[in-house]
């Protein structure tokens, strides 16, 4: 999928409401700094100093919309970036600027961090000869689930469900509070009806057999060596060959392909957004009529 149609998916209402919400933690009061600037009509430059993938851009535009500046951007989303890279411009009055300016780079510097941890995972998938699906996990920062579930498919994964009524997951504990596996898929699948899916989490074969005799569309297959799942992958897809397979638990970009076969179809990693770096963008003014230069002492 083209990163440049993936805007479309954020409807502008929520955006306009991240956008304040997140303005408003950082500023619920006065700016002292803005009598510093003053409001004279003022234009930065947004560098990207470090490697990775550009993500995020609806948010940065979302954010200074707020404050009543305007961006042009030199570089798609999804771009692969090779510092030190002028990514952006962006202008409006000095304190408005400076007022969305953290604000913006962290939502893009955490956006393109997930982006491009996204981006290596499903490398890693293809150079290991699997096309099945790299996903990410329900494992997201309070308040930020959006931009970071954009951010994974910018990097060219999936998002995988996007909260509780996506997708009927049952779980452990699930099981646990329905009395068996059994019990706690046909439960699901009362209420999933025919709108969503079911999923079982399982951690053995007899577990994994047992949520799809019951009818269960996916199995998770959590926290499995690569010695174990595969093995218990080929068995119950023997019998079940409709049956969806997930790997997930314990997967990083290190040891993923050893987790991709011809058994599995969806290898999800939490790390995708509980792990990944943020990338490192900074936001320079220059005076009208000047060149804008990158100086490096200064972040």
């Amino acid at each position: 999928m083209d990163p440049e149609g993936l805007a479309l998916l954020l409807p502008p209402a929520t955006l306009a409401a991240l956008a304040e919400s997140w303005l408003r933690e950082d500023c619920p009061g006065p700016n002292h700094a803005a009598l510093v600037t003053g409001a004279a009509p003022s234009q930065a430059v947004l560098w990207a100093k470090s490697p990775g993938v550009l993500a995020g851009r609806p948010f940065f535009d979302a954010i200074f919309a707020k404050v009543n500046c305007q961006v042009s951007w030199f570089l798609p989303e999804g771009a692969k970036l090779v510092p030190v890279a002028r990514v952006a411009e962006v202008r409006g009055p000095a304190h408005c600027l400076l007022l969305g300016e953290r604000v913006a780079l962290n939502t893009l510097a955490r956006c393109s961090g997930v982006a491009s941890a996204a981006a290596a995972a499903v490398e890693a998938a293809r150079e290991a000869g699997w096309a099945g699906h790299v996903a990410g996990t329900r494992k997201t920062t309070p308040g930020f689930r959006l931009a970071e579930k954009y951010g994974l498919l910018v990097g060219g994964a999936a998002a995988h469900r996007y909260d509780l009524g996506g997708l009927v997951m049952v779980k452990d504990n699930h099981v646990v509070a329905a009395g068996s596996v059994e019990k706690a898929v046909r439960g699901a699948r009362q209420v999933a009806d025919f709108a969503l899916k079911v999923e079982v989490e399982c951690g053995s074969l007899q577990e994994a057999v047992e949520a799809a005799e019951a009818g269960a569309d996916l199995v998770l297959l959590d926290n499995f060596k690569p010695e174990e799942l595969h093995p218990t992958a080929a068995a119950l897809k023997a019998r079940f060959p409709g049956v969806g397979v997930e790997a997930s638990g314990g997967i990083t970009l290190a040891n993923l392909p050893q987790f991709c076969g011809p058994h599995i179809d969806v290898i999800s990693l939490g790390m995708l957004t509980q792990a990944a770096p943020a990338l490192d963008f900074s936001l320079k003014l220059f005076a009208e009529g000047t060149a804008p230069v990158y100086w490096a002492y200064r972040s």
